[in-house]
């Protein structure tokens, strides 16, 4: 067993997830299947059961996103307003537009997301599912400040929280990340890698 501390290389750049792989969200119980993953979109088979727990609003710099839903619903809160989407309703939300989104109703909901284009969206997934296992994501829906400061770079055109603000987070990421590394924090992390790192 290693300790948990990978040394730089360009292997971090590479891809993790891939397609027809299946994760899960333990913190809000949210299930993903990579049904399609290409350079040009991904789609993602999803069931959200119902929870109180909210992702933090973001946006995708980059990236249009949307989902159909075709069983149960989903509230999509954008741009502050929100909207329920039930069986066979679409949303489009376009690139670099505050959102997020919950299942408050009674079942669970099952809808097919997607990602446009894909970029490394599915890797960010891989991680933060890995990271709710291993309770290190707070009670905001956040990375940890170490996590999250070797994160911000590597993903920063997939995903950007609106709160804090990115040039906080980014700034964040500038000193602690190197910080964060040398304490064996990954920016990306999968269910075959064995050990967390030190929290000291």
């Amino acid at each position: 067993m290693h300790s948990g501390a990978t040394p730089a290389s360009d292997s971090l750049r590479f891809q993790v997830a891939w397609e027809g792989q299946s994760i899960e969200n333990v913190r809000t119980g949210q299930r993903m299947t990579f049904v399609e993953l290409r350079e040009e979109a991904l789609r993602i088979d999803t069931v959200n059961p119902p929870t109180g727990e909210r992702e933090p609003a973001h946006v995708h710099p980059v990236q249009e996103s949307g989902a159909e839903v075709t069983s149960g619903s989903l509230v999509f809160e954008v741009e502050g307003k929100e909207r329920r989407l039930g069986p066979g309703e679409t949303i489009q939300v376009p690139a670099n537009t505050p959102h997020r989104f919950w299942n408050n109703g009674a079942e669970d909901a099952h809808s097919i997301q997607w990602f446009r284009p894909a970029l490394d969206i599915a890797s960010f997934f891989e991680t933060f599912a890995v990271l709710a296992e291993r309770k290190q994501i707070d009670k905001r829906g956040m990375p940890k400040p170490m996590q999250l400061a070797v994160m911000v770079s590597e993903f920063s055109e997939e995903l950007r929280p609106v709160s804090p603000p990115w040039p906080v987070v980014r700034a964040l990421g500038a000193i602690l990340g190197p910080i964060a590394r040398r304490r064996g924090y990954r920016p990306r992390l999968s269910a075959s890698q064995d050990a967390a790192p030190s929290s000291h």
